[in-house]
């Protein structure tokens, strides 16, 4: 089901202005993203297992860090899964100007 949202604006302008923001903000979270994920691959070279293992099946007992090392592990997991959700869903947003 898809959702339509009006925004009525002043000027052609102001328009630009809110095309922009998206698309910086885009450009923030495809750069997070990046971030995100050399962190994650840091944490995958480190203990030799993908994250998706890490997750399934990995106890902070496992890990060296114990306790901090296991919610920053899984923090940056779900991290990743929430920005890139975000990320998809303002790239299947569409708009028209006129």
């Amino acid at each position: 089901m898809s959702v339509r949202m009006i925004i009525e604006l002043p000027q052609k302008e102001a328009a630009d202005a809110v095309v922009q923001a998206l698309e910086a903000y885009k450009a923030r979270l495809r750069a997070s993203i990046e971030r995100t994920r050399r962190r994650l691959a840091e944490f995958e070279a480190r203990y030799g297992v993908t994250t998706a293992y890490f997750l399934e099946h990995m106890t902070a007992e496992d890990l060296k860090g114990g306790d901090l090392e296991y919610v920053e592990w899984a923090g940056e997991a779900r991290l990743l899964e929430g920005l890139e959700r975000e990320l998809e869903e303002l790239e299947n947003a569409r708009y028209h100007l006129p």
